[in-house]
């Protein structure tokens, strides 16, 4: 620590540490516009610009560090004349464009010009002027504005780990833009529309929508995965004009991902649901909500009469709140059926009974980048949770080694130590070698079950290598993610990850699907526990069963079933064949609108109140914003009077918060299983997901396709991400194998339904695959990720 007074203020500070840092600690204000608390320091605006003594000239506050009985004046003469120089050569070539800049009201030059800038301009000459460039439907730039701060170069190339944007030319003649005149393609670029002091880039789809001393913000949580980002919600008469971050340095530091910040873009969907719909022979007609309400109860009622209640089935979203999934799964269980459950995309659920009560993330989200070793499996890093991948690539930079075990090579911006790109049962392959790796190594004997299975198993030098790494880790993490949760052998990946673990001295944790997913598994949206993972009498059946089985009767939560299930033709087949289908519902699609019999209008998590628990296992409370649009209500008072009007008993609740704190109770006090002994596979069939001959689809969630909100905001479908979900990839040698080296688009059949897709041909795909991601409408035309399809060319 050494010594400092800024403004007669004696301070002690860590040696180090630069003027501007010691100042904003001890809330002393310092002018400043490249400079940001989460970059590097570039101290090429000098608006910060202080007096220290014996010093010949002002000193950049930004890059100026402490030293012992160092004496800092922020506001003497000396240094305001300083600040009103640079700002005066800020303002020579910046336009007087104020009224229509989307950045008036909130313009960080704006407030500061008030204070350091004249009221007269000495300068004469034209002003420069610099062409706007189309950098994709996101971002709006007006370059002209510019002021060189470089913000949005540092955040792309030390943050988002990619150089999008540069500088070229010096002085008045440099510019900011593409290197080449292309789109941004980083699933955070919208990030540099907060950094921007200026309005030289603005958030294209809210151009000239609002201003900002028209909004006001109301903090919200976002669903759209396990992060639990804050974020702050803009809102003008009953209308969410735009999201932007909230500062929370445990969860999301100050960054928010583009599918945050853009989801409110489908919020006025034409398929938003704004009075409830009742099915009469055969035709949907408009109703009240005590009709509708009344038509929902007498058929699941009928259903359960007719062909008993263990015939009910309910599916909900994992995006839902914790307060929403709590009553639904109370309202199922009020009808005597244990059908319950959240895990639309599971596959296997071989091992229930002894996972986890949730599946958090094993540590809290900023021990992630601390770790020295890091082994994801079936994940998508960036894309799948990109505020996740900003915290891999956090650890990567400062010496972690990253490993993979993927179906495909899914491009990463921090370096990789090692990686395993295999087919489906490749992964389990590689996790058996690296478990096996690891006992020889230590010299130890496996326990009878394990060395039996693991008998024939020959580590390869890449899963030695992983098995090294992680062994010498002091704080090893193995993460499995949403690719492994789909994969048919998810309870054997677990198993070997669990195995991996014990030996090799690491912590397993899980990428939770869903922004709620931990939250339904403690509200008791399951089919074998209750709230906080309480025992339940019978056992229910799990949503794959629900779908195979010959349910009459389903209760949907937020749930587009040919879009969120695991296996899209099942489900819309399941829910096609049943005599009775309720669902709560914030929009209508076209399948929803066969299969369906009554659709009641909820709001969604900008019009409601309640809670999520992200991945970390923190609960994050929030209020709704707005009030859901025409006749919708928030799904938790549509549950309450559906409940009533079943006459389920204790269904009196007057706000969420009752809800909320009946459950935090119930998970406290609830009587969990004890002694739950880890599962053990009986055999590791490789084959089970082989295509025989045939390729293997690989179908991770695609980024702008996890729910309804997001599928339906056009600004992220018309994206580089959200149009490159829409092409098949495939290996260059599987593609001459079947004669599709040349082919531009290809026909994708499996069972029984098919779609015609673009083809990229991409050796980043291993072979006997196809890539092809689920969770956007084409995708319901195919059935379940992991297993064979058929790929032929077209005319």
């Amino acid at each position: 620590m050494v010594k400092i007074e800024i403004d007669g203020t004696e301070l002690h500070v860590e040696a180090g540490k630069m003027v501007i840092q010691a100042a904003d600690e001890a809330g002393i204000y310092i002018p400043r516009f490249c400079y940001h608390k989460n970059l590097s320091i570039a101290a090429n605006c000098r608006m910060c610009l202080v007096e220290v003594e014996k010093a010949r000239k002002p000193m950049p506050a930004c890059a100026t560090p402490v030293a012992d009985g160092m004496k800092v004046f922020t506001d003497s003469p000396r240094a305001i004349a300083a600040q009103k120089g640079v700002m005066e050569f800020l303002l020579i070539n910046h336009p007087l464009d104020c009224p229509i800049c989307d950045q008036g009201g909130e313009c960080e030059l704006q407030d500061l010009a008030m204070g350091y800038g004249n009221d007269i301009s000495r300068f004469t000459e034209r002003k420069r002027v610099v062409k706007d460039k189309n950098i994709g439907p996101l971002i709006q730039t007006d370059l002209t504005r510019c002021i060189h701060c470089t913000r949005c170069v540092r955040f792309g190339q030390e943050i988002a780990g990619i150089k999008e944007l540069g500088a070229t030319g010096r002085g008045e003649h440099m510019e900011i833009g593409t290197y080449i005149e292309r789109s941004l393609v980083s699933e955070l670029s919208g990030n540099v529309i907060d950094l921007c002091p200026v309005g030289a880039l603005t958030d294209k789809p809210f151009r000239y929508r609002a201003r900002a001393w028209e909004m006001i913000g109301h903090p919200a949580i976002s669903p759209h995965d396990s992060v639990g980002t804050n974020i702050e919600l803009h809102v003008r008469r009953n209308e969410v004009m735009r999201v932007v971050p909230r500062d929370n340095e445990a969860v999301n530091e100050t960054w928010i991902a583009d599918r945050d910040r853009y989801s409110c873009r489908g919020l006025a969907h034409e398929e938003r649901l704004h009075r409830p719909l009742v099915k009469r022979e055969g035709k949907w007609q408009e109703s009240d909500w005590e009709e509708a309400l009344e038509a929902a109860a007498k058929g699941l009622q009928r259903v359960a009469e007719e062909s008993g209640s263990t015939k009910l089935g309910g599916l909900a979203s994992p995006c839902a709140t914790v307060e929403e999934l709590y009553l639904f799964q109370k309202l199922m269980r009020g009808l005597h059926s244990n059908n319950v459950d959240h895990r639309l995309r599971r596959q296997d659920f071989r091992d229930q009974e002894s996972e986890p009560q949730t599946a958090p993330l094993g540590c809290t989200i900023e021990e992630m980048e601390q770790s020295d070793c890091i082994l994801v499996v079936g994940a998508n890093a960036q894309k799948e949770q990109p505020l996740f991948g900003l915290r891999f690539r956090k650890a990567a930079l400062q010496g972690a080694a990253l490993m993979f075990i993927n179906p495909v090579d899914y491009p990463v911006r921090f370096p990789v130590a090692e990686k395993a790109i295999v087919g489906p049962e490749g992964m389990v392959r590689a996790l058996a070698g690296i478990a096996k790796s690891l006992a020889e190594n230590r010299g130890e004997s496996l326990a009878a079950g394990w060395a039996s299975l693991l008998a024939d198993i020959q580590p390869t030098e890449t899963e030695r290598a992983m098995a090294d790494q992680l062994v010498n880790a002091l704080r090893g993490r193995i993460f499995l993610g949403g690719l492994a949760e789909g994969h048919p052998d998810f309870s054997v990946l677990r198993a070997l990850a669990g195995l991996v673990c014990e030996l090799g001295g690491c912590q397993l944790g899980f990428l939770p699907s869903g922004g709620n997913g931990v939250g339904a598994a403690l509200a008791g949206a399951l089919p074998h526990r209750g709230p906080g993972g309480g025992r339940v009498p019978v056992r229910g059946l799990h949503g794959q069963a629900m779908l195979e089985g010959d349910l009459r009767g389903f209760l949907l939560l937020a749930v587009e079933p040919e879009l969120d299930c695991a296996n899209p033709l099942l489900a819309q087949k399941a829910l096609g064949s049943a005599d009775f289908v309720v669902s709560l519902t914030a929009f209508r699609s076209p399948a929803m609108l066969e299969y369906a019999d009554v659709l009641l209008p909820i709001g969604t998590f900008v019009e409601t109140s309640g809670a999520y628990v992200n991945a970390e296992g923190r609960w994050q409370n929030f209020s709704g914003a707005v009030s859901p649009p025409g006749e919708a209500r928030p799904a938790w008072k549509v549950l309450r009077v559906l409940a009533n009007v079943l006459q389920i008993p204790g269904f009196d609740y007057l706000s969420s918060e009752e809800i909320h704190d009946e459950l935090r109770g119930q998970v406290e006090n609830a009587i969990k299983p004890q002694g739950i002994s880890p599962w053990r596979p009986e055999s590791l069939d490789f084959g089970r997901v082989k295509g025989n001959g045939e390729l293997v689809r690989i179908a991770e969630v695609a980024i702008y396709g996890t729910d309804g909100l997001v599928r339906r905001s056009q600004a992220l479908q018309e994206s580089p991400d959200g149009q490159a979900a829409r092409r098949a990839y495939m290996n260059s040698a599987d593609a001459s194998r079947l004669g599709l080296s040349g082919a531009k688009r290809v026909r994708v059949s499996q069972g029984g339904g098919q779609v015609t897709v673009p083809l990229v041909i991409d050796d980043s795909v291993a072979e006997g695959c196809l890539r092809l991601a689920a969770g956007f409408e084409e995708a319901a035309a195919l059935g379940a990720p992991f297993a064979p399809i058929k790929v032929s060319g077209t005319e």
